[in-house]
């Protein structure tokens, strides 16, 4: 049997690149990554992604899949062994629910604190904090797979990472042992798995990317407003 061509295209600092990789590696799945200029795409990503034009795409024996929860998807049921996805029907639709609620919700207003200032990031501070409270109740232990990480833990692992990020730029807090006891110690444990602890970025180099960036956005806004 051929081996399977397994390519990722992503940027290193995206979160959701990242949350392809953990999946990549939990299966143990050799890949070649490509680190994309987000500023200057490549033909390939234009070639493999043409509707949205963004990272991550997986590419598998030439053909791509594009959008990352979709692709953790295909990786758990393309490759079947250290399954991600449990096999109730019931936890599957649980762990997409959960997915699904921090992309929307968490990801949408951690995103609005990153970016607002004054009255308006006292308003994102305090729906960014309401929704990673209601995130908190679909632990089920350690993880929100109970003991095991599952799929909600890959697609979500990413977020304590970046809201260290958020609350050291802006000055805020958004998660604290207080108010989310059991969410302050799954932040804790998810990134510092061994498995995923080694393809976070550098904290440093992300720490100026995402300050640079919410500079920029905050110029941008403010020569518009004018």
């Amino acid at each position: 049997m051929a081996k399977d061509e397994v390519k990722l295209l992503g940027f290193w600092a995206s979160p959701f690149a990242l949350r392809v990789e953990w999946a990549l590696k939990i299966k143990g799945i050799e890949y070649e990554y490509i680190d994309e200029d987000l500023m200057n795409k490549s033909p390939m990503l234009l070639q493999y992604n043409p509707v949205h034009k963004k990272i991550p795409v997986l590419v598998h024996n030439g053909k791509p899949v594009a959008e990352s929860l979709v692709i953790i998807e295909y990786i758990d049921e393309t490759w079947k062994h250290n399954p991600i996805f449990p096999e109730d029907p019931y936890e599957k639709a649980t762990q997409r629910f959960w997915a699904k609620f921090a992309d929307e919700k968490c990801q949408s207003w951690m995103f609005s604190t990153f970016l607002k200032e004054g009255d308006e990031l006292e308003k994102a501070v305090k729906e960014a904090r309401e929704n990673l409270k209601t995130l908190e109740s679909g632990l089920k232990g350690k993880f929100f797979g109970g003991e095991t990480i599952g799929f909600a833990d890959v697609a979500i692992g990413w977020i304590p990472f970046w809201v260290s990020l958020t609350e050291e730029i802006v000055g805020v807090k958004l998660v604290d042992e207080e108010y989310m006891p059991l969410l302050s110690e799954s932040f804790e444990d998810i990134p510092n798995m061994e498995i995923l602890k080694e393809r976070l970025p550098p904290r440093d180099k992300t720490l100026a990317h995402c300050r640079q960036f919410r500079e920029s956005l905050l110029s941008a806004a403010a020569a518009a407003s004018t």
